[in-house]
């Protein structure tokens, strides 16, 4: 029988966030945008929605929110477009979703549920992407829709810094989901539009499964943010889970543990982790993660900064 009980944890990106780059105004947005979601995914677990529903109704709402690196707000590729990477994934069976690089839909993380439910496939890409979310009766959204002028800003930056690759110094904003609904269940989402300056399709973590987005109810959800490469390099997601279910680990242990292994390798960034018992954990070694979680005993923070509580 269901306990009842559910909880829910998400994020905005993990990076450079310290309180010298962020107003009073902007951080005031920012957490206003972080409790919008966290109130529409806590509802929907409260009402008896599914953890995949949860997630995937907070996603949307911080796709839609341009102070996040997803969705409206995306990062801009060298060349000067927003390619939109999502993966959900639901722990009851292990089934999974994603897309990497598309351009035309308005929220990813829904093309990427989409492609776990109605699809054979786990991974579509590019124009094969879009052209399933045509078949499947997806508006087409215009690529104006995503662009703003702080992000087209911060590309123009990059540009006139002639840094090599791709400005990791950028990379805020990523968001993700994970949560625990009444029935026991756990699912993980994230969506974003990854680095500032990114060429050549480059796909970053978020979209992988098993790395930056993973959920198994033997043990836990995940979904990370950060320098996406070495998250892949890592197996980070997964390799939590795996900790959790084989080692007895607690999440904030296999978290930190995982986080740990990105920095050896010389990464940075941060996870978030729902439990199958409800618990919820955060792990970051940057110097702030956009954050907030919520649960059934009424449990609702965000925070953004290292020393913040929650």
């Amino acid at each position: 029988m269901p306990d009842k009980q559910w909880s829910l944890a998400i994020h905005g990106g993990a990076g450079m966030i310290a309180r010298d780059r962020l107003d009073e105004q902007q951080l005031a947005e920012i957490e206003a945008g972080l409790g919008l979601a966290l109130g529409v995914g806590g509802k929907t677990l409260a009402d008896g929605g599914s953890a995949v529903d949860a997630v995937q109704a907070v996603i949307e709402v911080l796709e839609d929110d341009p102070h996040f690196n997803a969705g409206r707000g995306a990062v801009f590729t060298y060349e000067g477009r927003n390619e939109l990477d999502a993966a959900i994934m639901d722990g009851r069976s292990r089934a999974a979703g994603a897309v990497a690089g598309v351009t035309h839909i308005r929220h990813p993380v829904a093309l990427a549920r989409a492609v776990m439910e109605r699809s054979p496939h786990v991974f579509l890409s590019g124009e094969g992407a879009e052209q399933f979310a045509r078949e499947q009766g997806f508006e087409m959204t215009d690529p104006a829709w995503f662009a703003t002028e702080p992000r087209r800003k911060a590309l123009e930056e990059f540009k006139a810094r002639k840094v090599s690759w791709f400005d990791i110094d950028l990379k805020y904003g990523t968001v993700g989901a994970v949560a625990r609904d009444i029935e026991g269940h756990v699912a993980a989402a994230t969506s974003t539009g990854g680095l500032t300056g990114k060429r050549w399709g480059r796909i970053g973590d978020s979209p992988v499964i098993g790395a930056g987005t993973y959920a198994d109810d033997r043990a836990c959800a995940v979904s990370a943010t950060g320098a996406g490469e070495f998250f892949i390099r890592a197996g980070v997601a997964h390799a939590i889970c795996d900790r959790v279910r084989f080692l007895g680990e607690s999440l904030q242990q296999a978290a930190d543990a995982a986080i740990a292994e990105v920095g050896a390798l010389g990464g940075d960034g941060g996870v978030i982790v729902a439990g199958a018992d409800g618990s919820t954990a955060f792990s970051f070694n940057t110097p702030g993660m956009y954050r907030g979680r919520a649960d059934s005993s009424g449990l609702h923070e965000v925070a953004i900064f290292a020393d913040d509580q929650g």
